[in-house]
Protein backbone atom coordinates (compact mmCIF):
# COMPACT_ATOMS: atom_id res chain seq x y z
CA UNK A 1 0.00 0.00 0.00
CA UNK A 2 1.36 3.14 -0.81
CA UNK A 3 1.92 6.19 1.42
CA UNK A 4 -0.99 8.13 -0.11
CA UNK A 5 -3.00 5.35 0.15
CA UNK A 6 -1.99 4.58 3.83
CA UNK A 7 -3.02 8.52 4.40
CA UNK A 8 -6.26 8.63 2.41
CA UNK A 9 -7.68 5.44 4.47
CA UNK A 10 -6.82 7.42 7.63
CA UNK A 11 -8.95 10.38 6.45
CA UNK A 12 -11.88 8.16 5.14
CA UNK A 13 -11.79 6.38 8.92
CA UNK A 14 -11.60 9.88 10.52
CA UNK A 15 -14.74 10.98 7.66
CA UNK A 16 -16.50 7.89 9.04
CA UNK A 17 -16.16 8.29 12.31
CA UNK A 18 -17.92 12.32 11.99
CA UNK A 19 -20.31 11.16 9.58
CA UNK A 20 -19.14 12.90 6.47
CA UNK A 21 -19.47 11.46 3.43
CA UNK A 22 -16.96 13.75 1.71
CA UNK A 23 -14.26 15.91 2.96
CA UNK A 24 -12.46 18.69 0.86
CA UNK A 25 -9.06 19.54 0.83
CA UNK A 26 -7.78 23.02 -1.06
CA UNK A 27 -4.50 24.38 -1.55
CA UNK A 28 -5.19 27.11 1.19
CA UNK A 29 -4.07 28.98 4.38
CA UNK A 30 -5.30 31.12 6.97
CA UNK A 31 -5.48 34.09 4.50
CA UNK A 32 -5.55 32.76 0.87
CA UNK A 33 -1.95 32.50 0.55
CA UNK A 34 -1.24 31.66 -2.90
CA UNK A 35 1.89 29.42 -2.24
CA UNK A 36 1.25 28.00 1.13
CA UNK A 37 3.79 27.15 3.76
CA UNK A 38 4.40 23.33 4.95
CA UNK A 39 2.08 23.20 7.49
CA UNK A 40 -0.85 24.05 4.86
CA UNK A 41 0.21 21.44 2.22
CA UNK A 42 -2.37 19.27 3.09
CA UNK A 43 -3.91 18.80 -0.34
CA UNK A 44 0.07 17.70 -1.10
CA UNK A 45 0.19 15.41 1.76
CA UNK A 46 -3.14 13.62 0.75
CA UNK A 47 -2.81 12.96 -2.86
CA UNK A 48 1.49 14.01 -3.77
CA UNK A 49 0.19 15.94 -5.95
CA UNK A 50 3.10 18.96 -5.77
CA UNK A 51 1.72 21.36 -7.87
CA UNK A 52 0.93 24.98 -6.38
CA UNK A 53 -3.09 24.74 -7.48
CA UNK A 54 -5.21 21.82 -6.89
CA UNK A 55 -8.30 20.95 -4.87
CA UNK A 56 -8.51 17.44 -3.44
CA UNK A 57 -12.02 15.73 -2.71
CA UNK A 58 -11.81 12.42 -0.86
CA UNK A 59 -15.40 10.04 -1.00
CA UNK A 60 -15.61 7.16 1.21
CA UNK A 61 -14.57 4.88 -1.87
CA UNK A 62 -13.07 7.15 -4.41
CA UNK A 63 -11.50 10.86 -4.30
CA UNK A 64 -10.60 13.32 -7.08
CA UNK A 65 -8.12 16.01 -7.69
CA UNK A 66 -9.04 19.26 -9.78
CA UNK A 67 -5.99 21.48 -11.02
CA UNK A 68 -5.67 23.79 -14.31
CA UNK A 69 -4.22 23.00 -17.41
CA UNK A 70 -0.36 24.13 -15.86
CA UNK A 71 -0.25 21.03 -14.15
CA UNK A 72 -2.25 18.09 -16.27
CA UNK A 73 0.75 16.74 -17.26
CA UNK A 74 2.62 16.65 -13.63
CA UNK A 75 -0.54 15.16 -11.78
CA UNK A 76 -0.91 12.66 -14.19
CA UNK A 77 2.54 11.28 -13.23
CA UNK A 78 2.36 11.97 -9.57
CA UNK A 79 -1.35 10.50 -9.06
CA UNK A 80 -0.30 7.52 -10.70
CA UNK A 81 -1.63 4.37 -8.42
CA UNK A 82 -2.72 6.73 -5.85
CA UNK A 83 -6.83 6.11 -7.04
CA UNK A 84 -7.59 9.77 -6.93
CA UNK A 85 -8.96 10.88 -10.81
CA UNK A 86 -7.28 13.72 -12.03
CA UNK A 87 -10.03 16.53 -13.02
CA UNK A 88 -8.16 18.11 -15.98
CA UNK A 89 -10.56 22.10 -15.13
CA UNK A 90 -11.55 23.71 -17.98
CA UNK A 91 -11.84 20.70 -20.33
CA UNK A 92 -15.18 19.94 -21.77
CA UNK A 93 -15.70 17.22 -19.70
CA UNK A 94 -14.35 17.51 -16.46
CA UNK A 95 -17.53 18.11 -13.40
CA UNK A 96 -17.23 20.83 -11.17
CA UNK A 97 -16.53 20.26 -7.33
CA UNK A 98 -20.04 21.15 -6.87
CA UNK A 99 -21.13 18.79 -9.55
CA UNK A 100 -18.97 15.92 -9.04
CA UNK A 101 -20.50 16.02 -5.32
CA UNK A 102 -23.80 16.07 -6.48
CA UNK A 103 -23.47 13.16 -8.48
CA UNK A 104 -22.25 10.96 -5.97
CA UNK A 105 -23.68 11.64 -2.65
CA UNK A 106 -27.17 11.49 -1.88
CA UNK A 107 -30.03 13.66 -0.15
CA UNK A 108 -28.70 13.68 3.94
CA UNK A 109 -25.56 13.17 3.64
CA UNK A 110 -22.48 15.97 4.78
CA UNK A 111 -19.55 17.40 3.17
CA UNK A 112 -17.07 19.11 5.16
CA UNK A 113 -14.18 21.03 5.35
CA UNK A 114 -11.66 23.22 7.45
CA UNK A 115 -13.37 26.72 6.70
CA UNK A 116 -10.71 28.45 7.67
CA UNK A 117 -8.92 27.67 4.29
CA UNK A 118 -12.15 28.20 2.34
CA UNK A 119 -13.38 31.94 1.21
CA UNK A 120 -16.54 33.04 2.67
CA UNK A 121 -17.94 33.73 -0.55
CA UNK A 122 -16.88 30.10 -1.83
CA UNK A 123 -18.31 27.83 1.13
CA UNK A 124 -21.47 30.21 0.72
CA UNK A 125 -22.09 29.44 -2.53
CA UNK A 126 -20.90 25.67 -1.84
CA UNK A 127 -23.67 26.00 0.73
CA UNK A 128 -26.71 27.13 -1.14
CA UNK A 129 -26.08 24.72 -4.35
CA UNK A 130 -25.50 21.58 -1.83
CA UNK A 131 -28.69 22.46 -0.03
CA UNK A 132 -30.70 22.83 -3.05
CA UNK A 133 -29.83 19.02 -3.62
CA UNK A 134 -30.32 17.64 0.12
CA UNK A 135 -26.63 17.43 0.49
CA UNK A 136 -25.32 19.03 4.52
CA UNK A 137 -22.57 21.09 4.68
CA UNK A 138 -20.37 21.02 7.50
CA UNK A 139 -17.82 23.63 7.89
CA UNK A 140 -15.78 23.19 11.12
CA UNK A 141 -14.11 19.83 10.36
CA UNK A 142 -10.05 19.77 10.63
CA UNK A 143 -9.90 16.79 10.49
CA UNK A 144 -6.40 17.44 9.20
CA UNK A 145 -4.97 18.25 12.22
CA UNK A 146 -6.08 14.85 13.60
CA UNK A 147 -4.81 12.30 11.03
CA UNK A 148 -1.66 14.54 9.77
CA UNK A 149 0.20 13.01 12.82
CA UNK A 150 4.18 14.57 11.93
CA UNK A 151 2.37 17.26 10.70
CA UNK A 152 4.83 20.23 10.27
CA UNK A 153 4.70 23.29 12.46
CA UNK A 154 2.49 26.17 11.90
CA UNK A 155 4.77 28.88 10.14
CA UNK A 156 5.78 31.83 13.10
CA UNK A 157 7.89 34.38 11.78
CA UNK A 158 7.94 38.26 12.98
CA UNK A 159 5.39 40.91 11.23
CA UNK A 160 6.51 43.55 9.82
CA UNK A 161 5.96 47.02 8.06
CA UNK A 162 6.33 47.00 4.29
CA UNK A 163 8.67 50.04 3.40
CA UNK A 164 6.08 53.26 2.15
CA UNK A 165 8.62 52.95 -0.97
CA UNK A 166 7.47 49.53 -2.34
CA UNK A 167 3.97 49.82 -0.87
CA UNK A 168 2.76 53.17 -2.43
CA UNK A 169 0.68 54.24 0.93
CA UNK A 170 1.32 54.31 4.39
CA UNK A 171 0.12 52.11 7.45
CA UNK A 172 -2.38 54.70 8.22
CA UNK A 173 -3.18 55.30 4.93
Amino acid sequence: MSETTQRLAALRAEMKREGLAAFIIPTSDFHDTEYVADYFAARRHFSGFTGSAGTLVVLADKAALWTDGRYFIQAEKELEGSGIDLMRMGQEDTPSILSYLETNLKPGETVGFDGRTVSFREAREWKRKLAAKGIELESGKDLVSRVWTDRPPMPKSETFVYPLEFAGKSVQE
